[in-house]
């Protein structure tokens, strides 16, 4: 039987007794009713899991023992970095939940001139907590040991200046110079793939994603949503490059 796995955010060590934080330990015991004795799995990014058992549990709190470390190699060789438009909340939350699933390295959320979706400071903190939740949880679904990393939310402009030097850039493009039967990626170099928010790119956006090195893949004759676009460029990339083989 497959045990539930449960992302921690802190230092776990084989040996320990540890107190689960509030949300991980109402899961356990009132969703799935798991009582004293019962076996999970921990793990907390590092590339772990911990398997664990349930050793006591109260009204407000749920212990459980942590036994030895094991190694998980579930994260794709091909490092995939997807630059994703802002888009309406379930639909951000479908994508940065498959795009996880389909073993994105990092995730960048930015806005762009026709972004319909709008943060304060306040909204914006908010929201990126809850997109990191949503991808940890994915983690936990899909058996990754190591969290993509989730960035704060930033304009094009600010994330393609800070975008590290080198690396294969994509855009989709219905008329793009690349095409998937041709493509080539360096052996260890990252992938960028940038997709737009519902709005698509304008002009001065695609006019700054190609000055920052970004070049047209054709993904077939369609215009997908974005909700689309993203997660199956990323399959297809993976099928190709990663281990989706």
């Amino acid at each position: 039987m497959r045990l539930t796995r449960v992302h921690i955010d802190q230092t776990l060590h084989a040996g320990s007794e540890i107190a689960l934080p509030e949300g991980p330990a109402t899961h356990l015991a009132r969703v799935l009713r798991l009582g004293v004795g019962d076996a999970c799995v921990l793990f907390n990014g590092d590339g772990h899991d911990y398997p664990a058992r349930i050793v006591a549990l109260g009204k407000r709190e749920l212990r459980v023992a942590i036994g030895e470390a094991s190694a998980v190699d579930r994260e794709s060789p091909l490092r995939l970095i997807l630059l994703q438009g802002i888009a309406r909340g379930e639909k951000m939350d479908l994508i940065l939940q498959k795009a996880t699933e389909l073993g994105v390295a990092a995730l960048h959320p930015l806005w762009s001139q026709r972004s319909e979706v709008k943060l304060d400071e306040a909204r914006a903190e908010k929201r990126l907590a809850h997109w990191r939740s949503v991808v940890a949880s994915a983690c936990e679904q899909s058996g990754r040991a190591q969290v993509p990393e989730v960035a704060a939310p930033l304009s094009l402009t600010a994330a393609l200046a800070a975008l590290p030097a080198g690396g294969l850039r994509l855009i989709l493009d219905p008329e793009g110079e690349l095409a998937f039967s041709t493509l080539a990626v360096d052996e260890g170099a990252p992938v960028y793939l940038a997709i737009g928010p519902e709005g698509g790119w304008s002009p001065l956006d695609r006019e700054q994603l190609r000055t920052a090195g970004f070049a047209g893949l054709k993904l077939g004759p369609r215009i997908l949503r974005t909700e689309t676009a993203g997660l199956a460029a990323i399959a297809a990339l993976q099928a190709r490059f990663g281990d989706l083989a």
